[in-house]
């Protein structure tokens, strides 16, 4: 399956047991196995793809990839080997193990196996990394599985092991989802990490604050806490704030990293409240002093939360009752006294050590250069960035002239910066004296990427660089990489750069004020661009990777537009925001750009001129998501002056996109829904698109007449409606249209009697939207399970998958509790039976169960 290329993140992140076997011999053995895995609070990895003789290879494989444990069970068959492939799913599973530690049983006895099982069993034996045991019934195997995994935890899981790596803590996925990447490793706060876990343990602390100044490496202790607590299985998120410029964003910062999507149908901070209140949660809030405006938001959060506990990093305490403050204090510098191993020991000086090896490895700390060393750790009394930064330097200094050079620049600075405390003017002068130290080229290249809130990736640098004349962008990120003032690492498939917010502050200094105008137009420009591109990218075979990139420049892109309307180039920012359209949708900020325009009208008419088109523009922005967030509102007005205006400025997409909105809004208003102008809607809409050439269009429109021939019961004009939609998506490669022509035409021919073609549909979608983590789309593949499951007539099955799915809606933040859908009617029918308790209890289990735990409910025939 393409839509694979990227690691797909299973939903629960406990420590996950992959089990491989045939999938239909071993039914009662895999269920036994399950139960055992459940039973020990992990999460078993199981596939049962209905008709499919084995699950996709990529699906398999990108689950494998986030395993930590693989159970193999085997008895007679050697399974299905797919076309073009040379081995069984189940041989490909065992090859793909990688070092995962292997748990092997073997039913016995066996007087049919097949050959080439019995040549995959003999490479396994001969594997040191497996465990290999016989077993006859499923009881038996239940109490081997429970002991070696027992056994296997106490041995291989400790905390040592899971904490082995920053990178491998921090990509466990959504236990510790969203944890930043650390470019170095922690250097001493062995006792502060212990005191702040001690704190953390008490259930009376709801808010604990890092505070302490700038650099002294708060936001760097709080990864590693964040790391830590993941590592030992607590659900953990974290947000960074640095960008955030208003207190009223902090609840889309939170949003975002809790991975709640602001969709624009109820207000955000309530959406968050629901996503995370019966959760135990840590919630690491990073670089708040700028915005203790929002404290009320934290100190509401932990009041209607009561598992919720927050971390929060800043140079100020927030002053609320809930908070328990921890001062962080610079490293520990040797003392005058102290002798050869009390120095070394000292973790400032031990952190400059290990940053000069860094960069030159042949340095090591010797008696003719331990007393420079010392003394530059003194001078810049333990703050580590400070260090970081001068240690970085040993590439083509010695520790003696650094510290010389040093003196110098606090001799030359210290007049200049009387009015703040001690450490921040060291911290202050040694990050002037790194930049001092650049070459001109370099030196200017920081300069300019002060315009960049947050990550950017290297065509974003490269443009506003090129544009400034600088003639290697790449030496110079390079150069600004080795100085330790750039941060650096890979996102996915793309290098990511960061400029902490100190070096950022300090390097926008250096800019007059002509230089840092054309800067910011050119990063404007390239990010207006970057939309402009995007919009026909999203539509086609590049989808995936054109969510990443938007996904690493996020800050960016939000800052364009703020730059926008601060410098009221309104009509510049309408096209920006709707060349984003498709973005802002499957990402989930269209509560975010409905803010945007809404701003933008009301700046307009406060008398700044905007074209019509503009205006189109906003008032579909505007109107469409306050329908989904306001019952009682009626957009059909402003939703039909928005499509009047786009017809007048011949935006024929622009039309198409407010008439299905139109519809939507006549299909739910008051009692009646106003069937025919829906319809007429929809058609000028389907008209409107082909018109634009826009087939991505023309198939949503088609999914949205084939839900209408589908209430009115007309089943087989439906289906043709999704098969032409499906066509039209597929043709495209659009992997978001696909799943959703796949899901209608699933339920389609399901109505239609064809059961199998039906449940072929929904877990070749569930696959996909897996695949792109869209998170709404698996929703709607598990919805469509509970129909199938309660058309069967299983009621508990039906219920567990309820709850699973109604688990996933309200973590990520996309209930639409109004909206009817086709699984609601099979579900009902049930209820009539007499079997509605049956449901509720299942439903309740389900709401404990992450998707993965249930897609066996989904899969199995």
């Amino acid at each position: 399956m393409d839509g694979a290329k990227r690691p797909i993140r299973t939903p629960d992140q406990r420590i996950r047991v992959f089990i491989s076997s045939t999938l239909k011999e071993l039914e009662p053995e895999r269920r036994a196995v399950r139960e055992v895995v459940e039973r020990l609070h992990l999460a078993p990895v199981m596939f049962e793809l209905g008709a499919r003789p084995h699950p996709p290879r990529a699906l398999y494989r990108s689950y494998l990839d986030q395993s930590d444990i693989f159970v193999g069970l085997y008895w007679e068959r050697y399974g299905w080997v797919a076309p073009d492939e040379t081995v069984s799913g189940l041989e490909d599973e065992y090859r793909l193990s990688g070092s995962l530690p292997l748990l092997i049983y073997i039913k016995e006895p066996a007087p049919e196996r097949e050959a080439r099982l019995i040549e995959l069993l003999a490479a396994i034996r001969d594997d040191d990394r497996s465990s290999y045991k016989s077993f006859s019934q499923p009881e038996d195997l239940a109490e081997l599985v429970l002991s070696d995994i027992a056994t296997l935890l106490a041995e291989r899981f400790d905390a040592s092991v899971i904490s082995t790596t920053p990178a491998e803590a921090s990509g466990r996925g959504a236990a510790g989802a969203g944890i930043p990447a650390p470019y170095t490793g922690l250097v001493g706060r062995e006792r502060e990490r212990a005191e702040i876990a001690a704190l953390l343990a008490r259930r009376d602390v709801r808010i604990l604050s890092i505070v302490g100044p700038g650099g002294v490496g708060k936001s760097r202790l709080a990864i590693e806490i964040a790391m830590d607590a993941a590592a030992a299985g607590r659900e953990v998120a974290f947000a960074t704030l640095e960008s955030v410029a208003q207190p009223e964003r902090v609840i889309t910062a939170l949003a975002r990293a809790l991975g709640v999507r602001d969709t624009g149908d109820g207000p955000l901070d309530d959406k968050v409240i629901e996503a995370i209140a019966d959760r135990d949660l840590l919630l690491i809030v990073d670089n708040m002093e700028h915005l203790l405006g929002a404290a009320g938001l934290l100190v509401r959060l932990v009041t209607e939360c009561s598992r919720l506990q927050l971390l929060v990093t800043s140079r100020s305490p927030l002053r609320v009752r809930a908070e328990r403050v921890f001062t962080l204090s610079p490293l520990e510098v040797p003392a005058t006294d102290a002798d050869a191993d009390d120095v070394s020991h000292a973790s400032a000086v031990e952190l400059f050590q290990q940053r000069a090896a860094a960069v030159n490895p042949s340095f090591q700390l010797t008696a003719a250069n331990t007393a420079a060393v010392v003394a530059i750790c003194r001078a810049l009394d333990g703050m580590p960035l400070a260090i970081e930064l001068a240690a970085a330097r040993v590439r083509t200094l010695s520790p003696a002239q650094i510290l010389e050079r040093l003196d110098s620049a606090l001799t030359l600075l210290v007049s200049g910066a009387r009015d703040l405390p001690e450490r921040q003017r060291a911290l202050s002068r040694t990050i002037q004296w790194s930049v001092d130290l650049l070459d001109a080229e370099t030196r200017r290249a920081l300069a300019l990427l002060s315009v960049f809130s947050g990550t950017f990736g290297f065509a974003s640098a490269e443009r506003v660089l090129n544009d400034a004349g600088i003639d290697d962008p790449f030496g110079a990120l390079e150069a600004l990489v080795d100085a330790s003032l750039l941060g650096h690492d890979e996102r996915g498939r793309t290098p990511a750069f960061r400029l902490l917010s100190l070096v950022r502050a300090y390097a926008a200094t250096l800019l007059s004020d002509e230089e840092h105008a054309r800067a910011v137009a050119a990063w404007v420009d390239g990010y207006r661009d970057l939309g402009a591109r995007a919009a026909a990218g999203l539509r086609g075979t590049a989808q995936l990777e054109w969510l990443e990139r938007l996904e690493l420049e996020s800050e960016n892109l939000a800052s364009v537009m703020r730059a926008l309307l601060d410098g009221r180039e309104l009509d510049e920012a309408a096209d920006y925001a709707w060349s984003l359209y498709l973005y802002l949708w499957i990402g989930g900020y269209l509560g975010l750009v409905q803010s945007w325009m809404s701003e933008l009208l009301t700046a307009a008419a406060d008398g700044t001129t905007i074209t019509p088109h503009s205006r189109a523009i906003a008032l579909y922005y505007v109107n469409a998501v306050r329908f989904w967030q306001d019952p009682g509102y009626d957009p059909v007005p402003g939703l039909t002056s928005s499509r009047d205006l786009f017809l007048a400025t011949d935006d024929d997409f622009g039309a198409a996109l407010a008439s299905v909105s139109l519809a939507l809004a006549f299909l739910a208003r008051g009692e009646q829904p106003d069937f025919p102008a829906a319809i007429q809607s929809l058609e000028h809409s389907l008209d409107d698109f082909r018109t634009a050439g826009d087939a991505w269009g023309e198939a949503m429109a088609l999914v949205m007449l084939g839900r209408i021939d589908m209430l009115a019961g007309d089943i087989g004009a439906a289906l043709q409606r999704f098969e032409a939609s499906y066509t039209l998506a597929t043709a495209q490669g659009e992997r978001l249209g696909i799943v959703i022509a796949q899901n209608h035409r699933g339920w389609a021919k399901f109505l239609a009697g064809d059961v199998e073609g039906g449940m072929g549909d929904f877990a070749d979608g569930l696959d996909i939207s897996l695949a792109l983590g869209h998170d709404e789309g698996v929703a709607y593949g598990l919805e469509a399970f509970v129909g199938v499951r309660a058309a069967q007539g299983d009621a508990t099955a039906a219920g567990r998958l309820l709850g699973a799915a109604l688990r996933l809606r309200r973590r990520k933040g996309i209930l639409n509790p109004d909206a009817f859908e086709f699984y609601m009617v099979p579900v009902q029918a049930l209820r009539d039976a007499g079997r509605g308790d049956e449901i509720d209890r299942a439903a309740l289990e389900g709401l404990e169960l992450s998707v993965e735990a249930v897609l066996s409910d989904a899969r199995a025939r």
